[in-house]
């Protein structure tokens, strides 16, 4: 698998990771899931102390302990849960994000985190207070690295003038093209590598996804996604699948080092792995790509 660096930092990764929300709790299930991935070439992992509640970081944990060193670990911190209640609260306090950290290590069984990352944030947040523990963390070798996990603009251009951020995770697939507008050229000039999240759109992305976005996708209506579906797959051609040719759009863009998608079989992560070998995309299909969906914008989310 094509090797791409992590912004300016010393982290290698592949074109695919494996985005591990989607795993679920079953040990067995979720261990085999990640060791295949590992085998197919796989060394980025993204997890976050929130997905089920630490659960995910726990199995991430006993899949790569005999594999450590293969590995590229990147979890999350920010959302801090309280005991006795539902849900959590968002928490970017410099003492939080040093406490969370000592859990986020016990859980993956290890003492050092490749990339750890802010997950979320507003304009409002204490930001310069997050980044000192941050920094910290990284002098005493706790993190290697650390970026953000944000969709919102103006965010992420604070991290990007005030901090040493080395990533930035947002959603980018061909029906969410809201990066385009404001974020990718910043992170190209900046040096700031972006993880590509959600490239599949939830599933509509694939060949499996007839039926899915029932209630729509973004600014598209529910009645818009079976014809564009098809306008897709037949711009894919008898070249790659429509699965393939969603994840080769993401990787089109050079700010993108890596792209995420999810799996919760052994079946999909297949799939998901079989699009780094499958040819890039031309410049005659990214724009027939362009021209068949929308430019959206962020809107709410600033």
């Amino acid at each position: 698998m094509n090797q791409n660096r992590l912004g300016t930092s010393d982290l290698y990764v592949g074109d695919i990771g494996l985005g591990c929300m989607s795993l679920g709790t079953d040990e067995d299930k979720a261990v085999a899931i990640i060791r295949e991935a590992l085998e197919l070439g796989i060394n980025f992992l993204d997890t976050a102390d929130l997905y089920d509640s630490g659960r995910n970081e726990e199995l991430v944990g006993k899949a790569i302990k005999d594999r450590r060193a293969d590995v590229i670990v990147a979890t999350k911190v920010g959302n801090r849960r309280v005991p006795g209640k539902d849900g959590w609260t968002w928490d970017p306090s410099k003492a939080y994000i040093r406490s969370a950290v000592k859990d986020s290590l016990r859980r993956l069984g290890t003492d050092y985190i490749d990339l750890y990352q802010l997950h979320g944030g507003t304009i409002d947040d204490p930001i310069e207070e997050t980044i000192e523990a941050f920094e910290e963390l990284k002098q005493e070798g706790i993190i290697r690295h650390y970026g953000i996990s944000s969709i919102r603009p103006n965010v992420i251009r604070e991290y990007v003038r005030r901090s040493a951020i080395v990533s930035v995770m947002s959603q980018y697939n061909m029906l969410d093209r809201r990066p385009e507008e404001e974020t990718l050229s910043l992170l190209a000039k900046s040096g700031i590598g972006l993880i590509a999240r959600g490239p599949l759109a939830g599933g509509i992305l694939t060949e499996a996804g007839d039926g899915k976005g029932s209630r729509g996708y973004l600014d598209y209506a529910p009645e818009e996604l079976p014809g564009l579906r098809e306008q897709l797959a037949t711009l894919a051609g008898n070249e790659r699948t429509l699965g393939q040719t969603a994840i080769r759009f993401t990787l089109s863009d050079p700010s993108v080092s890596v792209v995420i998608p999810g799996a919760s079989s052994l079946e999909q992560l297949r799939g998901n792995v079989s699009a780094a070998a499958s040819a890039p995309l031309s410049s005659e299909e990214l724009h027939a790509i362009r021209a068949a969906t929308k430019a959206n914008r962020y809107k709410d989310h600033r």
